[in-house]
């Protein structure tokens, strides 16, 4: 095999994968000042008792390593927390493994199951840490497009991208960036295509919590023939207020968890020993907060998708989420990209354009997705500011 050149420093498994667009537009917003619509994180954090479990918990000495499979605590309150909400029945011991936020999750379920060559069927636009462990992990992706502006699933191009090489399908609903909470009957249909190729379903699940009036989350573990063969991933970051805390976990059959635990033992082992007791507050003792969470999202989803409309950004609310999605295509830019790089200075506002979450370059090159888990104010000032923008190309 020739030497690797002198000149090359980054391994193949990573080329063409480039910085997360999360970084790129949060360092442009605190560069520029602009108000932050972009990274989905909250400006105001979850509760205050969970957080007095967080200091009691290191004041009390756990500050040393926590076993890699999470702290006996939060695995026993997972599991109470799937049966609680949907009525499944986990084993704590064998069907529960705790990471490092759901990133950690989904890159232990992705090198921990996937084979060179494997292909794994994605929705997208996606999460783009999907795309990087997927190509890590030396998978093939498949995606099928969910398509503006109702952003459904097409049964038939699902169908479709289902080869003979196929092992695994990644779900996420609540998705991620365009709001959609799959309906009963599209999962039921990702359900079926499964047990029919004996596929593994690894699905990510962490805005199950924020869903909104008329939608409903439905777990895919809950369908029928899917208890066996679906990996659920999720997290408290985006149900409790508390995403730099990186708390998630992964549950499922002992069989596909066993892989996640296998891999994420390579890559932090663990992590965050204060905050998993406290997190375990936070399932059992405060089980009703994430419903009144949804409902103040609910609120601001409003006020920021009338605003948009009031601005000539309009899009179609979203189901669940904390995430909007407008089509700039009337406005003239070559494409999303041009358009958030050119808006802090433009309008003092910063967002997401949606193209780096599409293998498709036509399907999400005009879309913007907005963030509204901000507090009223910060909403309302970037509504502001878009109104006196001129937002038009030139």
């Amino acid at each position: 095999m020739p030497a690797r050149s002198n000149g090359r420093r980054a391994a193949a498994r990573l080329d063409g994968i480039p910085p997360t667009i999360f970084s790129t537009m949060s360092a442009l917003a605190v560069r520029t000042g602009a108000v932050n619509l972009g990274q989905g994180f909250p400006d105001v954090d979850g509760p205050p008792e969970v957080i007095a479990a967080a200091v009691h918990a290191l004041e009390s000495g756990a500050n040393q390593y926590a076993p890699g499979i999470g702290v006996p605590a939060l695995r026993q309150a997972i599991a109470r927390h799937q049966q609680r909400h949907y009525g499944i029945s986990l084993d704590p011991d064998t069907q529960v493994v705790v990471t490092t936020g759901c990133t950690e999750a989904i890159a232990g379920a992705l090198l921990g199951l996937v084979d060179p060559g494997d292909e794994v069927v994605v929705l997208e636009p996606y999460y783009d840490s999907y795309v990087a462990m997927i190509q890590m992990a030396g998978g093939v992706r498949r995606p099928v497009t969910l398509r503006a502006p109702d952003f459904r699933l097409d049964v038939e191009e699902l169908r479709a991208a289902v080869t003979d090489r196929t092992r695994f399908v990644l779900v996420n609903s609540p998705h991620n960036p365009t709001g959609t909470v799959l309906t009963r009957e599209e999962l039921t249909a990702i359900a079926e295509l499964a047990v029919e190729h004996d596929l593994v379903v690894i699905t990510d699940e962490v805005y199950e919590h924020l869903v909104f009036t008329g939608h409903e989350h439905v777990p895919m573990a809950t369908l029928p023939g899917m208890a066996e063969r679906t990996l659920t991933l999720s997290s408290a970051g985006k149900s409790y207020s508390f995403t730099g805390w990186k708390v998630g976990w992964a549950t499922g059959p002992a069989e596909l968890v066993g892989p996640v635990l296998a891999a994420k033992q390579w890559l932090t082992f663990t992590s965050g020993a204060p905050l998993q007791p406290a997190v375990a507050t936070a399932l059992d003792e405060l089980p009703d907060w994430p419903a009144a969470l949804a409902a103040e999202l609910e609120e601001k989803r409003d006020l920021l998708c009338n605003g948009l409309d009031t601005v000539g950004l309009t899009g179609r609310p979203p189901s669940g989420t904390y995430f909007a999605t407008s089509d700039i295509s009337h406005l003239g830019w070559p494409d999303a990209m041009s358009f958030c790089l050119a808006l802090p200075e433009r309008a003092g506002v910063v967002a997401i354009p949606t193209q780096p979450f599409y293998d498709d370059p036509d399907a999400g090159r005009q879309l913007v997705r907005w963030a509204f888990c901000k507090q009223r104010p910060v909403i309302e000032e970037a509504l502001r500011r878009l109104a006196s923008a001129d937002l038009t190309y030139r």
